[in-house]
């Protein structure tokens, strides 16, 4: 089992910032993708970045490209720094482990999940 805690989010206006924080806990596996995904209200749940904890992979979606950075400490707590926000961000923000490290990015291979951040964008 592995536990995801995140922390950070809350409301900002169109062109703010926040940085949202991920830290795992439990069996953690030498080698693992992290990512944050998010989930729109009436919407399915989509990727926004990933990694991988050795470095050997990093992925973003185009909608966050040049806006959003993901990194990690390498001590098991991942950190996605938000820039330029606009409305379309607005969502749950969840943070997820795939500990097989089989696909970056696809949401389907991922095991364990965080509870889930609110990001709003407003003016």
């Amino acid at each position: 089992q592995v536990q995801l805690v995140e922390s950070g989010g809350g409301s900002v206006e169109p062109g703010g910032s926040l940085r949202l924080s991920c830290k795992a806990s439990g069996h953690i596996p030498d080698y693992y993708d992290i990512g944050w995904f998010r989930q729109a209200p009436g919407k399915e749940r989509e990727a926004v970045s990933c990694t991988s904890n050795t470095d050997s992979g990093t992925a973003y979606a185009d909608s966050v490209k040049d806006r959003f950075t993901i990194s990690h400490d390498y001590k098991n707590t991942v950190y996605l720094q938000m820039n330029s926000l606009n409305v379309q961000d607005t969502a749950v923000y969840y943070c997820g482990i795939d500990i097989d490290a089989s696909s970056l990015c696809d949401l389907r291979e991922y095991d364990f999940w965080g509870q889930g951040i609110q990001v709003t964008v407003s003016s």
